[in-house]
């Protein structure tokens, strides 16, 4: 009898990667967004309440419909109801949005002596990827400062390093694409990690550098070019500003 060694490891639900990335009794941001109709809502609410069957069916009814979810990647201050940098309790995370050359610049990161080992791996759409780190004892500015450093050295999208920042939530549905793509993170360690853990250098934002053969991402594009995270990020700014209140 032969024995497949090949092991692919189950991609967290979204349940399990809120519970992961919160404790229960933190506040979190979830962002529904139609790009059809342009309707977007935000809610803050407590992790342990996101993470339930109830809010959990709410979710996917919304994917169902059209929708695209997102998640804040770190904690709000109780009583506050949006995702302003005033707002942000503390860092528990720091991250890329890898959306160009994904798969080169995610084994670069993988490979590399100036980064740790991510705690989660966004599969986002094919070739794109979302990577995670779970972090202690950050300022937003070191924060931020550590996610352009990044980007600029592994070829990532700078417009997504700023700590309010909302990225997709696994187990539902990339409605950017023609062919529903669903977005899957795969568990990875479990410890914080430390400003100390990093050791990127700091870039000036005027020589940014980027992995691998990456020239034409710095040259190419016009000046008043935006890549993909800028337009979806502006148009999710345009579209709060007109919802209603978010629900707490």
């Amino acid at each position: 009898m032969s024995i497949d060694t090949a092991f692919t490891p189950r991609s967290l639900t979204a349940s399990e990667y809120v519970r992961e990335l919160f404790a229960p009794g933190d506040n979190a941001a979830i962002l529904v967004r139609n790009r059809s109709t342009g309707h977007t809502v935000q809610t803050i609410s407590k992790a342990e309440t996101i993470a339930s069957l109830r809010f959990q069916s709410w979710l996917a009814g919304q994917s169902v419909s059209g929708y695209d979810v997102f998640m804040g990647m770190n904690p709000i201050k109780d009583g506050a109801y949006n995702r302003t940098k005033e707002n942000i309790k503390d860092i528990r995370h720091v991250y890329l949005d890898l959306d160009r050359r994904g798969d080169e610049a995610l084994e670069a990161i993988r490979n590399s002596t100036e980064a740790p080992a991510p705690n989660f791996v966004l599969d986002t759409s094919p070739g794109k990827h979302q990577v995670v780190w779970k972090v202690s004892g950050f300022s937003q500015d070191e924060a931020e400062s550590l996610q352009h450093n990044l980007a600029n050295k592994f070829g990532g999208d700078l417009a997504a390093t700023d700590s309010t920042r909302v990225l997709r939530l696994p187990g539902f549905a990339n409605r950017k694409l023609p062919e529903e793509f669903i977005v899957a993170s795969a568990p990875g360690k479990r410890c914080r990690l430390h400003l100390r853990d990093f050791t990127i250098d700091d870039d000036s934002p005027e020589t940014p550098r980027h992995l691998g053969d990456y020239p034409q991402r710095e040259r190419t594009a016009p000046s008043d070019h935006k890549s993909q995270s800028e337009h979806d990020w502006a148009y999710a700014k345009r579209a709060l500003a007109e919802a209603t209140t978010p629900k707490s």
